[in-house]
This record gives C-alpha cells, sequence and structure tokens, in this order.
C-alpha cells in the first residue's frame, strides 16, 4: 500500500508500522445495520469480521448448540471414547499427562472433573517438568506411570509427534489415547487412538481447536456413550458437562486459538459460567489478580492466564491443573497465592531475558527481514516463549529464542502474517536438524543441538524467504474507523461488547483518533503512560500505552508535547471507583500531518 492509500495517511507510525483500514464491504455493513436494528458503525464493524445478513444475527448470540459438532465426526473419536468409557466401567487405572501451558493445565484439569463425577477410580495426574523433561511425552515417564499402576494413558495437548515414547508405552502394556491439536505428520503415533482436527486426514473443518476444545468433545462422546449403556443412576448422576465451561474458555483464550465457529461459542458460554463463581481455584485465581467486575476474554487472556501459566514456567508444573480440578477451598487459595507469586517471579525473570534478548537481536536485525533468532545460555527456559512473542511485536516478524544448557537448546517461538511457523519448524524436524519440534501456525517449540543452531537459523531464514518470495514483511496495524472522542461514549462500549469475545481470528475493533491534542502524560507503574486526549471540540478521553515510557512510542509523546497526532487503540470501559466511562489502550500513535 502506498503512503496515499495509508489510513490517515499514516505510513510509517511510532512503532514503524503502516496504518491500514480492515477491508470491509460498506454497503453490507449499512444493510446489517438495518436488518439487525444496529448502528451504522456496528454494521460496518460486522462486514469486515466476514459476517453477512444471515449471519450476523448468530454472530452476535452465539450458541453452543448451533456450532457444536457431533464428535463422532473426528477420527478415532468413537474409539477413544468407547476406549475411556471401558477404563471408567472396569475402574481402571487411568492416567492424564498434561502440558505445562495453560491448555494443557484446563485439559487435564476437565478430564479430571469429568471422570471424577463419572465414577472414575480417582485417576493420577502427571505433568512433565519443563527444565528436566521439556515438552510432551517421554518413555521414562511412561514406564513410570505403568509402575504405578496406569493401564490407560490420555495425553493431552501434546503427543501428536511423541512416536518413540508413544512406542515405549505400547510395548510396556499401555493404552494410550493422544488429545492434541498441534501440527500432525503423515505418520501418526502408535496409539490407541489419535484425536486431533489437526489429522492429514481430518477435513480442517475445526482446526482451529484449543487442545481443551479437542478434550471437551472427548467428554461429550464419552458421556454419551456412558449414557447409552446405562451408567448412569440416582446413585450416579449423570453430569452437567455446560458447569465446566469455563475451564474450557480459558484454555481456548489463553492458547490464543482463533475465537471462531465452536471456539467462539465454547469462549462466550464460557465466560458466562465463568461469572457464576461455580469453580473455586478460578474464584481464587480471581481474588488474587484483583477481578472485581464480570470476566471477559481480556481477564481470561492477560490476568488468569498468566498466572496459571507460571506455576509451568518456574514452578511445579501440575499447580494449573491441581488449582482449576480442586473441590478445596482452602487448597485453592493456597495454590492461587503460590502462582501469584510465581507469576512476580515469573516477570523478574522475563525482563531480564527480554533485555538480553533484545540486545542479541539489535546486533543481528539486519540479518534476515523475515526472522529474528536469539539464543543465551543464562535464560530461563520457562519465558523464552513469551519473550519470543515480545520480540515478534517490536520487530514485527517471526521470533525464536533458544534457552542453551548442556549442549541443547530448547526453543521457542512466535510468528507474524501468513509464515507458518509450526510447518517450519516440523520440517526442520524431519530434516534431522531438530531433535524435537512442533506447534502451529503462530507458535511453536523446539530442542535443537547447539551445535546445529546456525543450521536451524539458516533454514528457517530460507523457509521464509522462500515463503515471502521477494516480497517485503510489512509491519501493518488494521483499523477500523476514526472517532472523534466525542464519539468513545458508554452505549458504544455496550454495543462493541456484544461483538465479543475478541481474540484471534475475532479482532477488537481498533479505532483512531484522529488530530487529537496531548492535554497530559505522565508515567504511572514505572512503565506505562497515562494519558489524556483532547479533539478539536474540547472532548478528552482518557488513555493508556503499556509498557510505552521508554519505546519509541512513549518518546513521541514525551518529546513532541503541544503537536497533534492521530492515536491508534482499543476502547475499554472504565469502571475505577464505581465510575462507568471509557478510556483508550493506546497501541500506536504518529504525528498528524
Amino acid at each position: 500500500m502506498t503512503e496515499s492509500g495509508a489510513f490517515l495517511g499514516v505510513a510509517q507510525s511510532a512503532s514503524g508500522r503502516l496504518w491500514r483500514q480492515r477491508a470491509g464491504d460498506e454497503r453490507l455493513g449499512l444493510a446489517i445495520a438495518q436488518r439487525e436494528g444496529l448502528p451504522d458503525l456496528i454494521g460496518q464493524l460486522l462486514a469486515a469480521r466476514g459476517q453477512d445478513l444471515d449471519k450476523a444475527a448468530a454472530y452476535l448470540e452465539p450458541r453452543l448448540r448451533d456450532q457444536m459438532p457431533d464428535p463422532s465426526q473426528f477420527r478415532d473419536m468413537d474409539q477413544a471414547a468407547s476406549r475411556l468409557a471401558d477404563a471408567i466401567q472396569s475402574q481402571e487405572q487411568i492416567a492424564i499427562f498434561g502440558d505445562y501451558d495453560v491448555d494443557g493445565a484446563t485439559s487435564s484439569a476437565l478430564l479430571l472433573r469429568f471422570l471424577n463425577a463419572a465414577g472414575a477410580k480417582a485417576p493420577i495426574l502427571y505433568v512433565p517438568d519443563r527444565m528436566k523433561e521439556g515438552y510432551g511425552p517421554n518413555a521414562p515417564a511412561m514406564l513410570a506411570l505403568k509402575e504405578q499402576g496406569a493401564k490407560l494413558v490420555i495425553t493431552v495437548d501434546c503427543g501428536i509427534t511423541a512416536f518413540a515414547p508413544l512406542e515405549a508405552a505400547r510395548q510396556a502394556g499401555l493404552d494410550v489415547l493422544v488429545v492434541d491439536h498441534h501440527v500432525a505428520e503423515p505418520r501418526l503415533p502408535i496409539a490407541a487412538a489419535v484425536v486431533n482436527p489437526n489429522r492429514l486426514d481430518e477435513s480442517g473443518q475445526h482446526g482451529q481447536l484449543a487442545a481443551v476444545g479437542v478434550a471437551f468433545l472427548l467428554v461429550v462422546a464419552t458421556n454419551r456413550t456412558l449414557r447409552a449403556r446405562g451408567a448412569y443412576s440416582a446413585a450416579r448422576p449423570e453430569p452437567d458437562l455446560m458447569q465446566w465451561l469455563d475451564i474450557v474458555a480459558l484454555g481456548t483464550v489463553a492458547d490464543v486459538v482463533p475465537l471462531t465457529g465452536i471456539n467462539r461459542a465454547l469462549v462466550a458460554q464460557g465466560l458466562k459460567v465463568m461469572a457464576g463463581r461455580k469453580n473455586l481455584g478460578l474464584n481464587a485465581l480471581s481474588d488474587v489478580a484483583r477481578i472485581n467486575e464480570r470476566p471477559s476474554a481480556y481477564h481470561a487472556g492477560f490476568l488468569l492466564g498468566p498466572r496459571v501459566n507460571a506455576g509451568g514456567r518456574v514452578g511445579r508444573s501440575d499447580l494449573g491443573a491441581r488449582l482449576l480440578s480442586t473441590d478445596d477451598n482452602e487448597v485453592a487459595k493456597s495454590i492461587a497465592a503460590e502462582l501469584d507469586l510465581l507469576n512476580t517471579e515469573r516477570r523478574d525473570i522475563e525482563a531480564r531475558v527480554l533485555d538480553q534478548a533484545i540486545a542479541a537481536a539489535e546486533a543481528q536485525a539486519g540479518d534476515s527481514p523475515y526472522l529474528i533468532f536469539v539464543a543465551g545460555h543464562d535464560w530461563h527456559a520457562g519465558v523464552i516463549g513469551i519473550v519470543a512473542g515480545r520480540l515478534k511485536e517490536r520487530y514485527q516478524r517471526p521470533a525464536c529464542v533458544v534457552s542453551l544448557e548442556g549442549g541443547i537448546g530448547k526453543g521457542s517461538g512466535r510468528s507474524v502474517g501468513t509464515l507458518h511457523l509450526g510447518n517450519a519448524i516440523i520440517a526442520a524436524r524431519e530434516a534431522g536438524i531438530l531433535q524435537k519440534g512442533g506447534g502451529h501456525a503462530m507458535a511453536a517449540g523446539f530442542e535443537v543441538p547447539e551445535d546445529r543452531l546456525d543450521d536451524l537459523r539458516s533454514f528457517l531464514s530460507n523457509r521464509f524467504t522462500g515463503d515471502m518470495q521477494g516480497e517485503r514483511l510489512v509491519p501493518v496495524l488494521d483499523l477500523d474507523a476514526a472517532l472523534q472522542p466525542r464519539a468513545a461514549t458508554t452505549d458504544l462500549m455496550t454495543m462493541l461488547e456484544r461483538m465479543g469475545p475478541f481474540g484471534a481470528g475475532n479482532a477488537e475493533p481498533r479505532f483512531a483518533l484522529p488530530n487529537v491534542r496531548l492535554a497530559f502524560a505522565d508515567v504511572v507503574g514505572g512503565a506505562h503512560l497515562r494519558l489524556s486526549l483532547e479533539g478539536a471540540d474540547g472532548t478528552r478521553i482518557k488513555a493508556i500505552a503499556f509498557r510505552a515510557a521508554e519505546n519509541e512510542l512513549g518518546r513521541l509523546f514525551t518529546t513532541a508535547r503541544g503537536q497533534r497526532f492521530h492515536v491508534a487503540g482499543h476502547l475499554r470501559r472504565d469502571n475505577w471507583q464505581g465510575r462507568d466511562s471509557v478510556q483508550m489502550v493506546v497501541e500506536d500513535a504518529a504525528l498528524a500531518g
């Protein structure tokens, strides 16, 4: 896009991005607004999100019954449900092998709750130690579960590429159900069933599901099987599966999968369940996170999710699953407090690693226009995924961060645009560069011998260069509309909230405040900027720019006082001290021409 076609003429903002208006059919937007009785702006926002006259009403009121697929349509689902129902009814020892992130913790907690409610023998929970064992099943752990009496192991959010460990499990006499969502290879692991919407022989229709969504479908299928067998009675009533949608919503949002189709319905309904505060672990975590309003996708993704993650990053890997599955209020409070402390420790560690990673990235920023690849010997493996995300945001290109220890690098990557990182990592493993690796489009993890770091860097750079076919990777900020501060009302916020939940695949509306004056600015919390922005008619709106005090955005605001700006960001409801007003969360800005 040329500068003349840039939104508000901003071809290079403070963060170096081209501002672009989100594509949408204006006439369709007006038609949607007229049919649904909505403001024209809301109709335009809906059209820009792929809605039409037939789909808009369902989009605004997402219902699970409209989006829920029949679990039996997934490969191996019926076999998995039958095998799990057999284990429940015959009181076999079942073990859950979960991942240590939020998606893994919620998947594990969901299965723990269902198994207990369905009358299974008390299941074993096993979550590998991130530092000692790394990601996914390993043979010693599987054999240890066998020694503890396990007959059936369910791997959740992992296992799809664990060929050797699952072969060892089979040889030891263990049945394994793989419940995963990561990109699969043509070859599948040896298992009693492999349920994964991203198997190559699947339709791909529901490939956006998080692992916890796949686990929920397994629960639905198994519950249906048990009902058909007459397993429930007055003494053992059939469980209400909807009561656990709060856990499903948390894992889905935190794993940053597209909030479209079934995911959108799961999260919308799950947030309603979360508001009922029935899960003691989530209640305790909400209390330590100081959430005192109706929960939203924002709270799940930015306040609850990081705390659940903290156990797997810098503490005990099983804390998140245990928190979300406990029915003991004191245990819930204790684990929530521990996770809150671990999250503070995680932030401190992350800050130190990020500083070093940025220094390393600056030294090689010109090496590849499509990749940032940094490594360090003293970097905590528990925070490299977050640091990779920060580098991706800073440089607007795929970023991989590797923690080196004992000749092995544990890596994590985040991607942008159409560059599929998960496929690239799998290709590198198939090429013999990596020991382990997998992921999905926007995120991946891997293990690489230290002496193959340069090979991996070159492999990824060359692959992305080929994918881009010489095109420049232009950092872009998509905006929906320009608003004057006076238009940012609580009535508008109410309409915008009907379009939620927002996240990947359902972008939260982003607005520009054109030609505003910076009336006030100061630093809060050590790194954030609190602002007051004034429109041409004198109307002011409060704003905050997170982590901007020392970056280019912050420098623009603090060095160009007295000038006028175009400011871009999201609108948020502000309930501080009982008030009901609107503020802007600032993402970017540019001097007004």
